[in-house]
């Protein structure tokens, strides 16, 4: 038996006794993980100095190098994320709906475990600890698959979290951490589809179709964010300025940024002047159709790629449209299904952008960036689901649960001709 099989076969074997600890254990349990990533934050930073200089020596940079880098703040972020997830109503045995038939069975829907998680991660270390805290929150076991560029920090980040689960007398194996990171051992563990109940992988695009393409599992997964603001003809400009900003600009290589302007051509004139001056002293790179180009000038021909690239860079793709309608048909054809905002004054516009588009998270009048599970009350997220599953959008500890029917009788059978008296 390969070390892969041995290890996942102890990592669900061990599963039940995290998915029987009660609410208030678990809870407890998370906790205490929180205060162990902080006791540890000079470990973990060494660590990360390690992978920060092995990432240098290759010539990461870019969106890579900023997932990867750990600073004090970002630890004691990890650390918060991990009690903000313990402070969350428990999830497992919650009945989600109850009632009675008419033969007298009582019928319940009820909230119960996947089973065993398999994570597969690039260079976000901080995945390390939201993974194990959702995937535990929820009664699962979880095994993890970093990259080997942040190979040192997830392994610090995974050893505090197992001084934690000692204290709480639960096994090391319900957080399996792998280190044979060479793909054949990928392979193998997404294979295995007789212990893990669900594989989901967080990462750039290559690997997320790599691990598509290889899985016997199921996968939930999300491509890319090609997330798109659309600003309406009767938009507030300086709420739709700040959108525009806010999700270009504060942070590029995540997948709630912004990647494509559309701009209704009625205020096209007086808005995006003003906004390509806002974003070039940002450092963006404009990139627009023919009509965008007319009304602000100094920008780059748009090719129809960049209209579906997610650039995770200073760069924005730029096109001036005609109507809603417009806006929506453009969406549709481009689009990865992530996030979408539009800024508007106009409610039946709203309405109509958020019921003709499928995308998993709509905001209006609000920043891309708020689509997070953090920002949206689930404590933290362990991905970002466009698979139209169980889950879509951000995912917090309820996706990482399935629901199943507890029926309830004093003897009922279906067939009369069953009864023994």
């Amino acid at each position: 038996m390969s070390d892969i099989r041995t290890r996942a076969l102890a990592c669900r074997d061990a599963a039940p006794a995290i998915a029987m600890l009660d609410a208030e254990a678990r809870r407890a349990l998370l906790r205490d993980m929180a205060a162990a990533v902080d006791a540890h934050a000079e470990a973990i930073l060494a660590a990360n100095a390690k992978d920060m200089a092995v990432a240098a020596d290759k010539g990461v940079q870019g969106a890579m190098l900023d997932r990867l880098k750990l600073d004090a703040t970002r630890v004691a972020s990890i650390a918060n994320a991990v009690r903000e997830v313990a402070d969350l109503p428990d999830v497992v045995g919650q009945v989600t709906r109850r009632e009675s038939r008419p033969n007298g069975l009582a019928i319940e829907r009820v909230r119960i475990p996947l089973g065993v998680v398999a994570m597969i991660y690039e260079a976000r270390p901080n995945v390390t600890a939201d993974a194990a805290a959702l995937c535990m929150k929820a009664g699962n076991a979880v095994i993890l698959r970093g990259g080997s560029e942040a190979l040192h920090s997830n392994l610090a980040i995974a050893a505090a979290l197992h001084e934690a689960m000692d204290r709480h007398g639960v096994s090391r194996d319900v957080l399996t951490i792998m280190d044979d990171l060479r793909r054949e051992a990928m392979v193998e563990l997404l294979q295995l589809n007789d212990i893990v109940d669900l594989a989901i992988p967080r990462g750039g695009e290559g690997l997320i179709r790599f691990v598509t393409e290889h899985a016997r599992v199921p996968v939930i997964k999300h491509y890319k964010g090609v997330c798109h603001l659309y600003v309406d003809r009767e938009a507030d400009p300086d709420v739709a300025l700040d959108l525009l900003l806010d999700g270009k600009t504060t942070r590029t290589g995540v997948c709630n940024a912004l990647e494509t302007l559309l701009v209704h051509k009625d205020i096209a004139p007086d808005f995006l002047p003003r906004a390509a001056e806002a974003l070039r002293a940002k450092g963006v790179e404009l990139r627009g159709d023919e009509a965008s180009r007319a009304v602000a000038g100094d920008m780059k021909a748009a090719t129809e790629d960049d209209y579906a690239a997610e650039f995770l860079d200073l760069i924005l793709a730029v096109r001036v449209i005609d109507s809603v309608d417009e806006a929506i048909a453009h969406i549709r054809r481009y689009g990865s299904d992530h996030t979408e905002v539009i800024a508007t004054q106009n409610e039946a516009t709203a309405a109509k952008f958020v019921h003709a588009l499928r995308s998993a998270v709509i905001m209006v009048n609000a920043s891309s960036r708020f689509s997070d599970g953090g920002e949206l009350g689930l404590g933290a997220e362990i991905g970002i689901s466009t698979t139209r599953l169980h889950a879509y959008g951000p995912m917090g500890a309820e996706s990482l649960t399935i629901e199943r029917f507890v029926v309830r009788g004093q003897g009922q059978v279906r067939h009369a001709e069953s009864h023994s008296r």
